[in-house]
């Protein structure tokens, strides 16, 4: 069974290049899980999207997928 952060890191990494040297951490804080995306900066609109539609997607998979789970998904440099 896998987690909510091997779906979102493999979720991420699958849209970026291999270059974009991207890391996906988790950490439980107050009963929600806090997933910090950290990328270079050339490559975080490529994440978010036009109009934030690859990231607002990433999170209604992860939502559809771990319904439980309450979850802040941030987006670091």
């Amino acid at each position: 069974m896998t987690t909510i952060q091997e779906s979102a890191e493999y979720l991420i990494k699958s849209i970026l290049p291999e270059s974009a040297n991207v890391s996906v951490n988790c950490r439980d804080e107050n009963g929600t899980t806090i997933i910090e995306v950290t990328a270079l900066p050339e490559y975080i609109g490529q994440l978010i999207g036009k109009e934030g539609k690859i990231i607002k997607s990433i999170r209604a998979l992860l939502n559809l997928s771990f319904p439980a789970v309450k979850y802040l998904l941030e987006i670091k440099e």
